[in-house]
């Protein structure tokens, strides 16, 4: 499980004195557990983690890159070189824990195979190839780039 690689690294950046991943793993834990804690059901209190736990613990890899990324064309904007740089630290920590992506080829073959078995064939069709898509490969990909990529499939 992710949350095992990531506690394990942690563990690794606090004996090797590495502050920079030490500090970044522990963001990590800290939006995973208040993921957690918004995901917990009233009537389901046995602390166990779902079922789906690595699904989550993406997807909540996958919106701190972003919000980082962001982060990182603001700061360079704003001339905080030195900020950006920090925030490029903490994206290639944050990386190391993620699924390796699909490629652009991938994605549009998976596309192709998904528009062909829901028999799409305009953009009317997209919330379908998306949410199918989101289903088989959201570990997988950068949801963002695959929209453009499934609306030039639709067109």
């Amino acid at each position: 499980m992710i949350r095992d690689d990531i506690k394990a690294a942690q563990i690794a950046a606090m004996k090797a004195g590495d502050k920079d991943t030490r500090n970044a793993v522990s963001l990590i834990q800290a939006a995973i557990k208040n993921r957690d804690i918004e995901a917990r059901a009233p009537q389901s209190r046995d602390g166990k983690a779902p079922d789906d736990d690595d699904a989550l613990v993406v997807e909540v890899l996958q919106k701190m890159v972003k919000q980082r990324r962001e982060s990182i064309d603001m700061y360079r904007k704003g001339a905080r070189e030195e900020l950006a740089v920090a925030e490029e630290t903490e994206v290639a920590v944050i990386e190391r824990f993620l699924p390796q992506q699909m490629s652009e080829a991938d994605t549009s073959a998976a596309i192709e195979a998904i528009k062909a078995e829901l028999g799409a064939a305009g953009m009317k069709d997209m919330g379908r190839v998306m949410a199918t898509l989101k289903a088989r490969h959201a570990s997988e990909l950068d949801m963002s780039k695959a929209s453009g990529l499934v609306k030039a499939a639709l067109a």
